[in-house]
């Protein structure tokens, strides 16, 4: 079996969770979330999350023995040594068992959804990588509303992630989340019926 494998990034805020449900429910695509694989490989007995405790020390343990993914997160945001320590732990792995969800996949359309799809590679494994892309505004309106961020932090991330222009060049199409959500899905069906991507499933 022929498989389709499309890959979709973008910004913090953008509405990649909304582009990826359509994908799934309306047309049958089988999604693997890269955060959610990292997650699952960071849980107890998992090699990634020996080699995390070993790294950063047992203080980012729950009493349960799970990791803290907040406390973690709030350790390596802006010291960028340690943020690169933990992505050299994490993203090998996770982009190998990825590759192996692939395989072991009987779906004959993938969508694989990760912030850093083009910084770890991606390409190699996409036929194509989608940008999501939606205005500052509406992106500072949403994490405002969905994750109680305040400006200044939505900011601060948005600042340590790929530019628009990059994201625009080396993506093969951008899909525009500015709108409503018909108008998100009138722009996916025109981009799968153009770009090649499954049909729709009835």
């Amino acid at each position: 079996m022929k498989k389709q494998i499309l890959g979709i990034t973008g910004g913090i805020g953008s509405g990649k969770s909304e582009v990826l449900r359509i994908l799934q429910e309306e047309y049958g695509a089988e999604v693997i979330k890269a955060d959610i694989v990292a997650h699952e490989l960071m849980e107890p007995g998992q090699e990634v999350y020996r080699q995390v405790i070993a790294a950063f020390g047992r203080e980012i343990l729950h009493p349960d023995g799970r990791i803290d993914r907040s406390l973690l997160g709030r350790l390596v945001f802006g010291r960028e040594e340690k943020r690169q320590l933990l992505n050299r732990l994490t993203h090998p792995a996770v982009k190998q068992e990825i590759l192996r969800r692939i395989a072991d996949s009987r779906t004959a359309f993938l969508v694989i959804e990760a912030a850093l799809l083009l910084e770890e590679h991606y390409e190699e494994i996409c036929e194509e990588i989608w940008y999501v892309y939606a205005d500052r505004e509406t992106r500072f309106a949403r994490l405002a509303d969905s994750r109680g961020y305040t400006r200044k932090r939505a900011q601060a991330i948005m600042d340590r992630q790929l530019s628009e222009d990059d994201w625009r060049k080396r993506c093969q199409a951008t899909v525009d989340n500015s709108g409503s959500l018909e108008q998100l899905r009138t722009e996916l069906a025109r981009l799968l019926q153009e770009r090649g991507f499954a049909a729709r499933f009835d």
